[in-house]
């Protein structure tokens, strides 16, 4: 395969409905569509950005709901609708990313691409600029399924884990297995040995490689999306994509192909500055914070006798004075306001299942 970078290509994933970060993120505007950190810019957005640099803006393709598509166009005017793909009904994300791959594959033979979720943030863009041109190009030369490990820097429980053995040599390793979300005490372990890396969600891969494991390891999905090779790039394409969305069985990339494969590799960096924004808290970690800890976003606040809370306000006009209380979120939203303790990642999901019930 000829390394030519115009045949590299990025596959955004922006189907999800973003739950934990009630009640910001909502169903009719998830959380990859909110600018949740308060700086202009939404995570769909920062993605786009991300990859802009050395990928050619008609070489993104973004999987989302039906729903969602006017909301993708709007917030990414570069694109066109025809680089919008929509799926009917959520499947996990081995039958979206089939449809991407094949259709991609039809568009351009020779096509490799990064595939990422769209709600996730990087603060060091200029070194995931690098590290991602680097998995491209060995995808180009390798008949290989290559995703990115991030070198954890604490006991998470809420990261699925890849093991790999790390080479002075070479900076892509073999994956010796993937390990599913752990309790604390083996999060710790897994710290402690060095060898295992957080699954960052990212994939980079060839078409042809991709489809040859589809074909060989998900056949049924395989065949749906196979079969209707023909109408990819026609006005019967969703119609079509529709029937074989129907189909298809719910079913991860993960567990369906990264996990069963055998020219799976890993690419474990250090220092992109990394997070999955999977939480409150997470976004409390991203935020600049004040001498007492207090982390603000979207609002013009005012703190006396208050440390360690994160307020998110999505009301620009809006004052917010806190006054002797510390370690709580405070949610404003135009609808809802939810204050819970910041530090019980656990309760808030609780929180937002009992609210959601209401």
């Amino acid at each position: 395969m000829t390394l030519d970078k115009h045949n590299y290509y990025c596959i955004i994933m922006a189907g999800g409905i973003g739950s934990r970060f009630w009640p910001l993120s909502r169903e009719e505007k998830p959380k990859q569509f909110v600018d949740a950190l308060g700086i202009g810019r939404t995570f769909i957005q920062l993605t786009y950005d991300r990859f802009s640099g050395f990928i050619p803006s008609e070489n993104f393709l973004v999987l989302t709901g039906e729903v969602y598509k006017d909301l993708v166009l709007e917030q990414l005017p570069q694109l066109s609708p025809q680089q919008i793909l929509t799926e009917p009904c959520r499947r996990n994300t081995a039958p979206c990313i089939a449809y991407a791959m094949y259709k991609l594959r039809q568009i351009n033979p020779e096509a490799v691409a990064v595939v990422t979720p769209s709600d996730h943030y990087i603060s060091n863009t200029d070194r995931f600029a690098v590290v991602m041109q680097e998995g491209l190009a060995f995808a180009a030369s390798h008949p290989a399924l290559l995703t990115v490990g991030i070198t954890p820097t604490f006991p998470a429980t809420g990261y699925g884990y890849i093991q790999t053995k790390q080479d002075s040599e070479s900076v892509i390793t073999p994956v010796l297995r993937f390990k599913e979300k752990p309790d604390l005490a083996t999060a710790s372990q897994y710290l402690a040995e060095g060898d295992y890396f957080w699954n960052s969600g990212m994939f980079i891969w060839s078409a042809q490689t991709i489809i040859g494991a589809f074909e060989r390891y998900l056949p049924e999905v395989a065949s749906l999306f196979a079969s209707i090779d023909r109408k990819y790039g026609t006005c019967d394409e969703q119609e079509a994509v529709n029937q074989a969305f129907n189909l298809s069985p719910s079913i991860s990339i993960d567990y369906g192909i990264m996990e069963k494969a055998a020219q799976v590799y890993v690419r474990c960096v250090a220092d992109l500055g990394w997070s999955d924004v999977g939480s409150w808290g997470a976004l409390y970690s991203l935020l600049e914070k004040d001498a007492a800890a207090n982390a603000v976003s979207g609002a013009d606040s005012q703190f006396s006798h208050a440390g360690q809370n994160l307020i998110k306000e999505t009301n620009p006009n809006k004052k917010v004075i806190i006054d002797g209380l510390s370690g709580y979120m405070i949610a404003d939203t135009e609808d809802v306001l939810m204050i819970c303790p910041l530090n019980d990642e656990n309760h808030i999901k609780e929180v937002i299942q009992q609210a959601n019930k209401i």
